[in-house]
């Protein structure tokens, strides 16, 4: 099937379409499907697309550090597997690698997602487009999942349009949208994407059985998440720390750090670098978020239940979230080591103190089985280890 997106829109002066090269046999055996002509002849004419100052349409290339085809294909589907569970059961579409799913192509700047319907005929080229319209389908809110009887050529054409060709609007649609297409300007420089090769798995069957299962504290953790050769706690020392603070810390968050360092974990939990003189150190982040939390408390107490450290009992954090979440202590007890651990959740209610220390309460957070506002939850068909990882920093780290 032919598509020439010439006949309908302009190439943008400062921005033209720059093709990559796509070896599509390979592309296809990585993805166990043939792909629609329409969509392998447009990226061969112009790469990765700005379509209509407003859509994003990707195709298989990479550029380091922002943009992976492979990686941004599964991780598309997985926000779309979590996002199709709001459904009830029969509505929900299945999502590839599963038969029939859904295969993303693009998205937007309104954070519309694309697909292929594959289930819509063992032929690419007749597969329909569906979208999961963001917030909501314009009109109804409440069902963002929108199936249409058009394929790819003949949704791109239809969201580009004065008034409507057909006696009817063939669904929702998009748009209009301006004529103009561009190189996607967040990827300047891409080159042409090779997918990976299988790798064996990380763990053995035995192993990955007592770092999902049976194994409790360090020993567990040190097998789902290996420890840096050479862990980051900055240039100071603990005595030293412990003076500036005027207290010591919990002895486990103290051998905790020893083995792993500052860094961030599953790409969400950020622990602050403890031992860093100067700037940036370990109790300008404690006044910077004590400074913060005081503030919304005198805006909202009922909000905000809290003490702060230093005031007895008050809360003292070391980590926070990508999402602006703090994970700490509340200083009560006879010792540090009797301090409960509790999350400040950017975007829920202040819950209570967790149940368990923090060693078991990464553990159980990195395997799946523990979950509270704050820590973002794996979804029930990720793979604990898998997901699990441990990005050590160094000196130059913000946090």
């Amino acid at each position: 099937m032919s598509l020439d997106i010439a006949a309908f829109t302009t190439s943008h002066p400062e921005r033209p379409p720059v093709p990559v090269p796509v070896d599509w046999a390979a592309v296809e055996r990585w993805l166990g499907l043939r792909l629609p002509e329409d969509y392998k002849q447009l990226a061969d004419a112009h790469g990765p697309l700005d379509f209509g100052e407003y859509v994003w349409i990707h195709v298989p290339c990479v550029q380091e550090g922002s943009f992976d085809y492979g990686r941004w294909l599964k991780d598309t589907h997985r926000e779309a597997r979590i996002a199709a569970r709001r459904l009830t059961e029969d509505q929900r579409p299945a999502i590839h690698p599963d038969p029939g799913g859904l295969l993303a192509w693009g998205c937007t700047r309104g954070s519309d997602v694309l697909f292929w319907d594959t289930s819509t005929s063992d032929n690419p080229d007749e597969w329909t487009v569906v979208v999961n319209h963001s917030p909501g389908i314009p009109g109804n809110g409440l069902q963002p999942w929108h199936h249409y009887d058009l394929t790819l050529g003949d949704y791109l054409r239809h969201t580009i349009r004065a008034e409507w060709e057909l006696p009817s609007p063939p669904g929702p649609l998009i748009g209009p949208l301006s004529s103009t297409v561009a190189r996607s300007a967040f990827l300047p420089t891409v080159k042409a994407w090779t997918p990976p090769e299988p790798t064996p798995p990380r763990l053995t069957d035995s192993e990955r059985h007592i770092a999902l299962q049976t194994g409790t504290g360090l020993d567990a953790l040190r097998l789902l998440c290996p420890p840096p050769e050479d862990p980051y706690l900055g240039d100071g020392t603990w005595a030293g720390l412990f003076d500036e603070l005027g207290t010591t810390l919990p002895s486990e968050y103290v051998t905790f750090m020893d083995l792993y360092g500052a860094g961030c974990w599953n790409n969400w939990l950020r622990f602050h670098t403890p031992l860093r003189t100067g700037e940036r150190r370990f109790l300008q982040h404690i006044e910077s978020t004590a400074a913060g939390y005081r503030q919304l408390k005198g805006n909202r107490p009922q909000w905000y239940p809290l003490g702060i450290w230093p005031e007895p009992g008050g809360f003292l954090p070391f980590a926070n979230s990508i999402d602006g979440d703090q994970l700490g202590w509340l200083t009560e007890g006879d010792s540090p080591d009797d301090w409960p651990l509790i999350v400040w959740p950017r975007h829920a209610d202040q819950g209570p103190p967790l149940p368990d220390p923090l060693i078991e309460t990464l553990l159980a957070w990195s395997r799946g089985k523990f979950s509270t506002p704050g820590l973002a939850p794996l979804d029930e068909d990720d793979d604990p280890v898998e997901f699990a990882g441990f990005e050590s920093w160094d000196d130059r780290a913000y946090w």
